[in-house]
């Protein structure tokens, strides 16, 4: 059975699509199709914003809502504002984040983050590397040349409509994290490590 909404310790996480922009080989997406050997991820079917309600439940019961699941979810935008919507009207101050690969300018030809203002509290961001050549090493995006300097611009643009804005990278050899970690700062956004891992995730 499809796992639309899954906890990781306080959180629950929200799983909208398989679909993704990049085909990162590190990806846990890769490795399985069940999330911590528990969770079917690989969805038969997308979601409805109705669905993903009812799957939330009662999300008093977690400190925060996130987006993420085995896909990128900007590229299902709408469901993301509905959800969000629906959760601001009925709890306003529960912290709502979103993880993205960084591409939902380029997936939408336009910027997005705009229709995020005031649904969205958190901002996750995948740099995933130093500069674009490492990138493309890492995540073989479907838009080439263009995917890094898009994400960097997507980092640099959140900060102006979204209250806490995080670039990531994944913990492998071929990141230089320290550099990752220069342009995090100059782009004056958090900085945030994430563990590489075979089979299970613990947050």
């Amino acid at each position: 059975m499809d796992a639309i909404a899954y906890p990781i310790g306080d959180s629950l996480y929200l799983n909208i699509t398989n679909r993704c922009t990049n085909e990162c080989p590190f990806c846990i997406r890769n490795k399985s199709r069940k999330f911590n050997q528990k969770y079917d991820l690989w969805l038969e079917k997308e979601p409805t914003a109705e669905e993903v309600i009812s799957a939330i439940g009662d999300p008093t019961k977690y400190k925060q809502i996130v987006f993420c699941g085995y896909g990128e979810p900007t590229i299902r935008l709408d469901v993301i504002k509905a959800v969000a919507s629906a959760l601001r009207v009925a709890h306003y101050t529960l912290p709502i984040r979103l993880d993205t690969n960084g591409h939902g300018n380029l997936f939408w030809g336009r910027n997005i983050l705009p229709e995020l203002k005031n649904l969205i509290d958190f901002i996750s961001i995948s740099l995933n590397a130093q500069n674009a050549e490492v990138y493309d090493r890492l995540c073989h995006s479907q838009y080439g040349a263009k995917a890094y300097p898009a994400v960097i611009e997507f980092i640099k643009a959140a900060k102006q409509y979204l209250p806490t804005v995080e670039a990531t990278v994944v913990d492998l050899p071929i990141v230089d994290k320290e550099a990752c970690q220069k342009i995090a700062k100059d782009l004056g956004v958090n900085f945030r490590i994430r563990p590489y891992y075979e089979v299970e995730y613990v947050r």
